[in-house]
């Protein structure tokens, strides 16, 4: 679909066709600056209470991924961090 066509659909179906593809095609990096536009957002359709769940809610997923070194999560996700490194040998 071109731009025109797709400012015809409604917010509905943008997001649908958005998100389905992100994660059909695993694109986290959509999926991340989804979730970082979220509360800023909401504050801006004037739903202050929502933004500061949300600002809570990936408050709380950034410490669990700082965090996530640790324990038996943090070797849960060896191979993660392994196969990340090993693509960025400069870290």
């Amino acid at each position: 679909m071109d731009v025109e066509e797709l400012e015809g659909l409604s917010a509905r179906e943008l997001h649908d066709r958005a998100v389905r593809y992100a994660v059909r095609h695993g694109d986290l990096g959509f999926l991340w600056r989804l979730l970082k536009a979220i509360p800023a957002a909401e504050a801006a359709s004037g739903d202050r209470e929502e933004t500061a769940n949300d600002l809570s809610r990936v408050s709380a997923l950034l410490s669990d991924a700082m965090a996530a070194g640790e324990g038996r999560l943090g070797e849960a996700l060896r191979p993660v961090y392994i196969a990340y490194l090993a693509e960025h040998p400069d870290a």
